[in-house]
């Protein structure tokens, strides 16, 4: 698995009702950061912004709706038992070259997916799609519509990871291979332009929109400055400064929640941070709503848990944990032994020798390109926790460094972001000696939780357990989750309905939009 990255879920957008823009008629151009895709390659996606585009062109066996939920897309129906999953796929698909789409295509799919993800090969890279190894052990097809998955974890968890585009068997290594989803790519100039036309072979009603056109920018302020001047009718961003365009008379600023979930890790195989009373201290401590509000200028989306607020998974009777409070704070530290016994604004106390310890640890921070808000977050840590008796020492780092240190469990504090993924899972990260436990964290009634998660086949029993894993993640502080980012989509023509516009599905519903 890529260090920092993980597998859970996506975002919930809801848009609001449009009457500042236009709808959009026929065509639309969109504004997009582009400078290393130069095929068209869905099983091996290099840019975010070439997702969405990705998205319009190539359907799953399923899809996530407006409710963040399973439903079926290319397959009509599915079933279970035991370990045996199976899919039905739906009468009249076709490629967008007309050939029909049969079980042999998915066979063919998930077995290049597999393929790539298990390579063995010092350096290998696994691929996009490379968390489907953790739910699939093997494939086959039944007859031609049906196709038979023999799993590893069944339970509900599996339908988001049924999400993968499907190609054609005899295309799997090929540039801009045929699709299944309302549009085709008509012409492609790496760097410059991809236009985009409707699939004459799509399995749903044609699309209104009759073209497509992106731009594709460098760096993300060009992809601004062609909104700006007009060049282009909508532009994808991530940039805080985004956050100064509002809707007005004439376009929507349209905020998206990406799949980027900001953390302040904290190390519980070091000291001071072994101590669950340090840790809650410093959770009562930090303001999140205002890292939020005044330093990410609220491109963000509050979440205490690993787990997306306002959505079914969530669960918000949890407030108590995760309110601001001084003098719980200092309850706390006192109750594990820590007072300014010098006067010198730093809290101290006698370790198991008898000597003198500071409440200090280092906060390591690590920057992304043209983006110092991170850094900005860590000073203000910094600035609130020595209020309080502690001793902050920030240290930046590159994003190796960052992935080393954490990794090697070498630090006691650390700014950092999972890359999440759209199934609601976040054992990664919460099981003892997973991929993503940075935090050396160890609960054997979390494990216990997180192992029956992966055993819940339907949804309400599967949402009550991350209901449970969400209480233990309060009670245990393991670390704390701060928000996830958002995004912006900056658009003069209205062209969604959809309420649930996310990241790497930002055109989503533009091909249901009815003028």
């Amino acid at each position: 698995m890529k260090p920092l990255a993980a597998c859970l879920l996506a975002a919930v957008m809801l848009l609001p009702v449009c009457a500042e823009a236009s709808n959009v008629e026929d065509d639309l151009i969109v504004g997009i950061q582009s400078s290393k895709t130069t095929a068209i390659r869905p099983l091996e996606p290099l840019e975010r912004d070439f997702m969405s585009i990705y998205d319009l062109m190539y359907d799953g066996l399923m899809t996530i709706n407006d409710d963040y939920l399973p439903e079926c897309a290319l397959a009509e129906s599915y079933s279970h038992t035991g370990k045996t999953w199976t899919f039905r796929l739906r009468e009249d698909l076709y490629f967008s070259d007309g050939r029909p789409v049969t079980a042999d295509d998915v066979v063919a799919t998930v077995n290049w997916i597999l393929a790539k993800a298990n390579n063995t090969e010092e350096g290998a890279d696994k691929g996009y799609y490379m968390n489907l190894k953790y739910f699939v052990d093997s494939v086959s097809a039944r007859e031609e519509k049906t196709v038979v998955f023999k799993v590893n974890r069944s339970y509900y968890g599996l339908l988001y990871a049924m999400t993968f585009p499907i190609l054609p068997a005899w295309a799997l290594d090929t540039d801009n291979p045929p699709g299944t989803g309302p549009y085709i790519a008509e012409s492609f100039m790496p760097g410059n332009t991809l236009q985009l036309v409707p699939n004459p072979h799509w399995w749903q009603t044609p699309p209104q929109v009759s073209s497509i056109l992106f731009v594709m920018h460098q760096l993300p302020a060009g992809v601004i400055e062609s909104y700006e001047y007009a060049r282009v009718d909508a532009a994808f961003t991530r940039q805080i400064a985004s956050a100064q365009y509002k809707s007005g008379t004439s376009s929507l600023a349209l905020d998206y929640r990406t799949n980027q979930l900001e953390c302040l890790l904290m190390n519980h195989s070091a000291f001071p941070t072994n101590s669950k009373n340090v840790r809650e201290a410093i959770r009562y401590l930090i303001n999140v709503d205002y890292i939020a509000q005044q330093i990410y200028n609220g491109m963000v989306e509050r979440t205490d848990t690993p787990f997306v607020a306002g959505t079914w998974m969530y669960n918000d009777n949890l407030d108590a944990y995760f309110k601001q409070d001084a003098e719980k704070a200092l309850a706390l530290l006192d109750a594990d032994g820590w007072s300014d016994t010098n006067d010198d604004g730093i809290f101290d106390k006698p370790n198991d020798e008898g000597e003198s310890v500071k409440l200090a640890m280092d906060l390591f921070v690590y920057e992304e390109p043209d983006n110092d808000v991170r850094l900005e977050t860590a000073n203000y840590i910094k600035d609130t926790l020595e209020k309080y008796g502690f001793s902050i020492n920030i240290v930046t780092v590159s994003y190796a460094q960052a992935v080393s240190k954490l990794s090697a469990g070498a630090f006691d504090l650390c700014l950092a972001s999972y890359a999440m993924d759209v199934c609601p899972d976040a054992g990664f990260m919460l099981i003892s000696g997973n991929t993503g436990n940075y935090c050396r964290y160890r609960s054997s009634a979390m494990k216990d939780l997180c192992n029956e998660l992966r055993t819940q086949q339907e949804q309400s029993n599967y949402q009550y357990t991350l209901y449970k894993i969400q209480e233990q993640f309060a009670k245990d502080c393991p670390f704390i989750c701060m928000f996830y980012r958002s995004g912006t989509v900056l658009t003069r023509k209205m062209y969604t309905t959809a309420r649930d516009v996310r990241e790497l599905e930002l055109l989503r519903g533009i091909e249901d939009f009815r003028d």
